[in-house]
C-alpha cells in the first residue's frame, strides 16, 4: 500500500478531503478512501463516478466507522489504461484482493449502480464477512426484458456510442446530468468533478465498457440473482432516489422480494441520490448502522419512508 498526498490540480480538497491510498493489481495502480476508525463501511460505486460519490457520507460516517471506498481500475483517482479487462468480475476481483489486502474480516457493504453487481458478487462469496447491506439505485439480474432496457439498447448497440463515449465524455458530460433528478440541483462545481477524472479519450475505457457490459454480461447479472439467497437475512437498508429514469422503483421492491429484514426508504432524487439528497441518505444510513434490531414494525417485517 502507498499513501500518498497527491495533488490533482482539477481535485477541490475541501469537496474531497481525504488522503489518497493507492494498491497495486498486476502493475496497475488502484486508488482508495481509509478513513476513520471502528467497524468497516465498504462503498462500491458506479459509472461514470467514483469515490467522489461517497464523500458526503465518508466525511460524517468516518466519525465513528472506518469508511474504505476504492475507484475503480479506469474511474477517478485510479489508473486508466486504454487496454484492460474492464468487466464486471474483475471489478470484483479487485473489490476481493483490496478487501483481503486490508485483512477486512466483517463490515457493512454499501453499493451503487454497477457498484450493485461487483460488490454484491463479492458479498454473495463471502456472506460470512458481510454484517449489513445498504443498497443504492442499482440491480442484480438480467435487465433484458425490463423497458428501460429495451428502450436503451438500440443506443447501447450504436456503433456511435463507443464514438460519444470515448471522444465526447458523454457519459460523464450529459449522462450525469440527465440522471439528476432535481437538474437545477447539480453545480458546476460538483458536475466537474465528475466529468475531470475522465479528461482525455484515453481515460474513458472504462465507461465504455460498463456500457457494453448492459449489453454481455446480463446472463452474469442474472446468476448472481439466482444466487443472492445466501444473503436474503442480513440487515438491509435499501435507499432509492425515486426520480431516476434508468433504474426505477420497482427494482427496490424486487430486491425486496428477497431480503427479509429490509428497510425502505424513498427520497425525492434521481439516480444519484447519496449525492443531491447526501443529508438524507447519510442520516438514514445512521440511524441503520444505530439499530441493533433486524427486525421491523410492520406486518411484513418492513418499514417504508419517504423523504
Amino acid at each position: 500500500m502507498q499513501t500518498t498526498t497527491n495533488n490533482h490540480t482539477w481535485l477541490n480538497r475541501s469537496e474531497y478531503p481525504f488522503r489518497d491510498n493507492y494498491i497495486s493489481l498486476n502493475g496497475v495502480q488502484m486508488h482508495y478512501v481509509d478513513e476513520g476508525k471502528g467497524d468497516a463501511i465498504v462503498f462500491v460505486h458506479g459509472t461514470p463516478s467514483w469515490t467522489f460519490d461517497f464523500r458526503n457520507q465518508i466525511k460524517e460516517l468516518s466519525k465513528t466507522h472506518r469508511c474504505i471506498a476504492a475507484d475503480h481500475i479506469g474511474f477517478g483517482l485510479s489508473d486508466k489504461p486504454e487496454h484492460y479487462n474492464y468487466s464486471v468480475q474483475q471489478h470484483s476481483n479487485n473489490l476481493a484482493k483490496l478487501i483481503e489486502h486490508l485483512q477486512l474480516d466483517s463490515f457493512t457493504l454499501v453499493v451503487h449502480d454497477f457498484g450493485g453487481p461487483i460488490g454484491l458478487n463479492y458479498a454473495i462469496q463471502h456472506p460470512d464477512k458481510i454484517q449489513r447491506l445498504v443498497i443504492l439505485n442499482t440491480w442484480l439480474w438480467s435487465t433484458r426484458n425490463e423497458p428501460e432496457f429495451k428502450k436503451a439498447e438500440p443506443i447501447l448497440k450504436s456503433p456511435l456510442l463507443p464514438v460519444l463515449y470515448k471522444y465526447f465524455n458523454f457519459s460523464a458530460r450529459f449522462m450525469v446530468k440527465q440522471s439528476w433528478g432535481n437538474k437545477k440541483t447539480l453545480t458546476s462545481e460538483i458536475h466537474r468533478h465528475y466529468k475531470e477524472p475522465f479528461s482525455k479519450p484515453s481515460e474513458r475505457m472504462g465507461t465504455i465498457a460498463f456500457a457494453k457490459a448492459l449489453l454481455n454480461e446480463q446472463d452474469f447479472f442474472e446468476s448472481l440473482w439466482n444466487k443472492v439467497d445466501v444473503l436474503s437475512n442480513k440487515p438491509t437498508l435499501i435507499l432509492w432516489g425515486e426520480l431516476d429514469e434508468f433504474v426505477p422503483v420497482r427494482f427496490a421492491e424486487k430486491f425486496m422480494s428477497k431480503f427479509h429484514h429490509a428497510r425502505f426508504q424513498k427520497f425525492n432524487a434521481g439516480h444519484f441520490l447519496q449525492d443531491e439528497s447526501q443529508r438524507d441518505v447519510t442520516s438514514a444510513v445512521k440511524t441503520f448502522l444505530l439499530d441493533t434490531s433486524t427486525t421491523f414494525q410492520n406486518t411484513n417485517g418492513r418499514s417504508m419512508v419517504n423523504v
